[in-house]
């Protein structure tokens, strides 16, 4: 099942936090920043494909009106 766009930036914010921890190594941090990249492509991905389905709908909508 494919995350929704609330579910990664939760995931990211979790990264963040584990990212700024004191605790966390130089391994682990390189780990987080892989995957929060990761995530963050995946965000995009989900808005690029959002936005082109909006200019669909308006495109279509503006098409509508002119008949």
């Amino acid at each position: 099942m494919e995350k929704s766009i609330e579910q990664t930036f939760a995931e990211l914010d979790e990264l963040l936090e584990k990212l700024e921890s004191p605790d966390t190594t130089l391994e682990e941090s390189f780990a987080c920043y892989e995957a929060g990249i990761k995530l963050v492509k995946a965000c995009n991905d989900k808005i690029d494909k959002v936005e082109k389905q909006m200019i669909i709908l308006q495109g279509g909508a503006e098409e509508d009106g002119d008949a």
